[in-house]
């Protein structure tokens, strides 16, 4: 009794890119990944997963990309500002981490 392990393909369609923004605008960080299981998607700012269950500002949208509705960005206040990361889970498989994207946002 021989277990064939398949691979089973799992990987990013689209990972996100640096992105330069200004304060109010409305940025989407692109992500899709690929698996016959739909993974699950989360994202990571500086290297921790963003809660967006309770965020008014920020989204997951159904493809897996995270739109960031209105950015903030003050002298003192830069929530938004730094390096994000895509991570698609599938339970079976395991995980996979996109690239890191910076995003920007220009002074005035």
């Amino acid at each position: 009794g021989s277990l064939v392990r398949t691979f089973t393909p799992f990987y990013f369609l689209m990972e996100p890119m640096d992105v330069l923004s200004v304060r109010g605008a409305a940025v989407i960080m692109n992500c899709s990944a690929y698996c016959e299981t739909a993974p699950k998607i989360e994202w990571k700012k500086d290297g921790t997963f963003l809660n967006l269950v309770s965020d008014d500002r920020r989204q997951l949208l159904p493809d897996g990309s995270l739109l960031i509705n209105s950015v903030v960005h003050s002298k003192h206040n830069k929530p938004d500002e730094g390096y994000y990361q895509c991570v698609a889970t599938v339970d079976s498989l395991g995980t996979i981490v996109s690239r890191t994207a910076k995003l920007t946002v220009a002074g005035k």
